[in-house]
């Protein structure tokens, strides 16, 4: 039985075997319909979410399977004060696999250790969050062709931003992939990023404040929102949540076919005039999202579609 905390816990080929995989589920959906009859996957968000939550629901839906959880802690037994590893042995009670979010990073590998059942990190604080990372990859490497050879700029919250720390982890094991990391000083990436992730990769990548200076070179360019349910005082988040404005200006300076990613929700980050140009993904890429959970969700379980 493997659980998935991190992208790491995936070798290359095994990520492209998945990425593989998810790009035949989109290609064929009808021979996936029946691939999880009886299978169940429970959904355990401690944590408000959209995409992530429904994405993993739909995506056994569509393999044939059926779906329980809760949505919030307060809908809970968390609200009685049940911890993580109890919440799990019970839940593998009921369920075949498991997607869990969780504010507190670690609170997913905690539960896989007393799980009898995989377990997925569908994110955990500030730490990681491996399914938006595997979704980005299938996007990527859909619309660019190549996980290789690009320069992909990383803008906003990277201090708090799981989305970018899982992301980055991931890239660093392709070849000539060059990161330039776009946010305000107070926002900048975490220290063990830095130095044990890209600095022991001996990565190429460099930090600039402003986006106008970046984008010209990028292949790709990554936005995020800043989080405020990170920060710990209104002030702090309302003096930067509007520091980045994706514009149509800002748009008009880069490469004709430089791809525009965002894990979502956006908040002001990316005005909603670019949601027309044609280098704008970040709706293709919760598409992917599905496709790339229907294939995780068959990897962890095991089943094999003829």
């Amino acid at each position: 039985m493997r659980h998935l905390m991190s992208p790491l816990d995936f070798t290359v080929e095994e990520l492209d075997k998945v990425l593989d995989l998810a790009a035949d589920i989109e290609a064929n959906p009808k021979k996936y319909a029946h691939a999880c009859d009886g299978k169940k996957i429970a959904t355990l968000f401690y944590e408000p979410s959209t995409r992530t939550r429904l994405s993993f629901e739909a995506a056994m839906l569509n393999l044939g399977g059926s779906v329980l959880g809760f949505s919030s802690a307060d809908s809970s037994s968390a609200a009685k004060g049940e911890s993580v590893s109890d919440t799990i042995r019970v839940i593998s009670c009921y369920a075949d696999i498991a997607a869990m979010r969780h504010p507190k990073e670690g609170a997913p590998l905690v539960a896989s250790l007393k799980s009898r059942i995989p377990v997925i990190n569908a994110g955990d604080g500030g730490h990681q969050h491996p399914t938006q990372t595997l979704t980005d990859l299938m996007t990527i490497r859909s619309l660019k062709g190549r996980l290789d050879n690009i320069t992909i700029g990383l803008c906003g919250d990277l201090k708090f931003g799981r989305t970018v720390h899982s992301l980055i982890e991931a890239l660093v094991r392709y070849p000539n992939v060059k990161f330039v990391l776009i946010s305000p000083e107070e926002l900048r990436i975490p220290d063990y990023v830095r130095e044990d992730v890209l600095g022991k990769n001996h990565q190429e990548f460099r930090e600039v404040t402003r986006l106008e200076d970046a984008i010209p070179e990028l292949d790709l360019l990554y936005m995020t929102r800043v989080q405020k349910e990170r920060f710990f005082n209104e002030e702090d988040y309302v003096r930067m949540k509007d520091f980045y404005i994706l514009d149509k200006q800002k748009m008009s300076l880069a490469k004709p076919d430089m791809i525009v990613l965002h894990p979502l929700p956006r908040v002001n980050e990316i005005s909603t005039e670019v949601d027309d140009d044609p280098r704008a993904a970040y709706f293709k890429q919760v598409q992917y999202g599905v496709y790339v959970r229907m294939a995780l969700i068959l990897t962890l379980l095991e089943v094999e579609v003829c």
